[in-house]
This record gives structure tokens, C-alpha cells and sequence, in this order.
């Protein structure tokens, strides 16, 4: 059977279970015993097509779309209370972490675009610096200066520079998860232009011979900040890459079903940017070692990365349709 087939022979039963959950969702009194037990009965049925789906489509669509209806009718059923503290407890530790598994070649993508703007904003500057004028801002680049950087100095300078860049930062994640809707045209651009920006910064302060004390001032901060950005970037190339190429899925279903996913994923970054802002105005301006500023940078790194796989562990309690949706 492809996919056309099984999509024509099950899609009204999908459309049945999906008019119960909204029927449910909205309020359960005066539900019948009978209603209740249609709606166990077409769950049953609908996670077996689940099953089916995931073995023989698993990256198809459809997957994505049975797994929501079977996740969200397994929160019915068997969740009759759920509050909104484990809601978003559930979302950061399962349904965030699973779309990061389930969007990682976005969130590549992203990140590899904007490496690839960063290297050509270093080899510009390191061929020569005065180029910086042409690549950065003019209020960025009149106000960088390498030999007021570093340790023994006063930590406002660098503290203002690093603020620029995360003011700047969470406002690209913001245009790049939005700029989905322009089919990710606009994302590309976004990922690509910052990339430079800190690429040049970066070309700079390697030319003065400087690179381990500018390095210093921005990965405590930045690891978090540049991981929260190639997710919201991610989130933006997903929307755009289902509206270019939405498949057998109209525009305007895939722009609701994605769109839906890809703001999950942006909200996903809310917290990473809080600690990357903590971090950056207490631990970047701190009178301590550069040494300490990479300790604290490898810190949100195993952090980071044992997040990822804890809630890996806890997906993986379950089966993938109690995922909440």
C-alpha cells in the first residue's frame, strides 16, 4: 500500500477522531457512555495506523499528523486532569525535546548557515580589518575596540559589546522563526548576515592577536544564545520548506500543521535565552579568569547536552504516541 492508499482508506477515520476530540477538549458533561467509548474505539484503531504509518512513512507528513491526533486523544483519555504547570513541564521535558529530535536537519541547517556567513565574515576581516566598516554596523563598529577587551580591564566595555550581540541575537531568532512565512527566504538571509557579523568580530580581534580573550567574553553566553538562534532558525526553515514544498498537503494545512510546530519550537528557546542573559550580567563583566569564563562556557554545554538526553530517556519511557501535543 503507498501512501496515497492508505491516506484515502483511513482519512475519514482520522476525521471522526479528530471531531471527538474537539468535542471532548471543549467539555464532558452530558457525554454519553456511548461517545466515550466511539472515541476509545477510534483511538485504538487510529494508533494502529499510527504503528503502520511509522514503520512504512516515517518521515511522511501523515506520521506527524496521526501522531498528534493519538497523542492529544491519549491526553483525553487518560489525563482527565492536567495542569497547567505539568503542561508546560511535559513541554519542556518531552514534546520540546522530541521536536528537536524530530527537526535536527533544520536546526543543522541553520546553524550551518550561519557558520558559513561566519567564515566569510572572518576571512573578510583577516584580510584586512578595515573591512569591518563595510561588514558591521556602524554603531558596532566604531564602538570595538580589542585593546580595551581583555583581563585587568574594565569589564563595561566588554559587557556593552556582548549585550549588543545578544540584543541582536534574540531579535534575529525572532525574525527567523518568523520569516518562515516568506518560504524561508528570509531565514536564510538572517542566519547567514548574523554569521557574518560575528564572524567579523571575530577576524578582528585574531588579527590584534586577541582571539582567546574575545572568545572568553562571548561562549559563556554564547552557547546557550547561538543554540536558541539555530533552533528559532530551524523552526523558520521548517515553515518555509513545508510552504515551498508542501507535497500532497495543501499550502494552508501545511502552514497550520508546521507553523503550529515550528512555534513550538521557538518558545522551546524562551529559557535558553533567560540563562544566556543571566550569564551574560553576571558571569561575562566578572573580575575572574578567562579560564573560569570557559569553564562556565563547558558547563552549558554538558548542561545542555544532558537536558537533550534526559528528555530523551523520558521519551523513550513511553511509547511515541504519549507524546503531548
Amino acid at each position: 500500500m503507498d501512501i496515497k492508499q492508505f491516506i484515502k482508506l483511513h482519512r475519514e477515520d482520522w476525521k471522526e477522531l479528530e471531531h471527538y476530540i474537539t468535542l471532548l477538549s471543549k467539555s464532558r458533561k452530558h457525554i454519553s457512555s456511548a461517545t466515550i467509548s466511539e472515541f476509545d474505539r477510534l483511538y485504538q484503531k487510529v494508533s494502529q495506523h499510527l504503528s503502520y504509518s511509522q514503520t512504512y512513512f516515517p518521515d511522511d507528513d501523515v506520521t506527524f499528523y496521526i501522531n498528534e491526533l493519538v497523542g492529544k486523544s491519549h491526553n483525553l483519555l487518560y489525563k482527565n486532569q492536567v495542569t497547567s504547570g505539568k503542561q508546560i513541564r511535559d513541554f519542556f521535558t518531552k514534546k520540546f525535546v522530541g521536536l528537536l529530535f524530530e527537526q535536527w536537519k533544520f536546526i543543522i541547517t541553520a546553524a550551518f548557515l550561519f557558520f558559513i556567513g561566519g567564515l566569510a565574515g572572518f576571512l573578510a576581516i583577516m584580510e584586512d580589518p578595515l573591512h569591518l566598516y563595510s561588514v558591521l554596523p556602524s554603531d558596532v563598529s566604531q564602538n570595538v575596540d580589542p585593546e580595551r577587551l581583555g583581563e585587568g580591564h574594565d569589564a563595561v566595555d566588554s559587557s556593552l559589546m556582548s549585550a549588543e550581540i545578544m540584543t541582536n541575537n534574540i531579535q534575529v531568532a525572532i525574525l527567523a522563526f518568523a520569516s518562515g512565512i516568506t518560504f524561508g527566504l528570509l531565514t536564510v538571509y538572517l542566519m547567514v548576515y548574523n554569521g557574518l557579523l560575528v564572524g567579523a568580530l571575530a577576524g578582528l580581534f585574531w588579527h590584534y592577536d586577541m582571539s582567546y580573550e574575545f572568545w572568553a567574553y562571548i561562549v559563556p553566553h554564547g552557547m546557550i544564545e547561538l543554540t536558541a538562534i539555530f533552533i528559532a532558525g530551524g523552526a523558520g526553515l521548517l515553515m518555509g520548506y513545508k510552504l515551498f514544498v508542501p507535497g500532497s498537503y495543501s499550502r494552508a494545512y501545511q502552514l497550520k500543521y508546521h507553523g503550529k510546530r515550528s512555534v513550538q519550537l521557538f518558545l522551546g528557546t524562551v529559557p535558553l535565552f533567560v540563562i544566556a542573559g543571566i550569564i551574560e550580567g553576571f558571569i561575562t563583566p566578572a573580575s575572574i579568569s578567562l579560564e573560569a569564563k570557559y569553564i562556565v562556557a563547558g558547563i552549558t554545554v554538558i548542561g545542555m547536552i544532558a537536558y537533550t538526553a534526559l528528555g530523551n530517556v523520558l521519551l523513550n519511557q513511553k511509547p511515541k504516541v504519549g507524546l503531548d501535543s
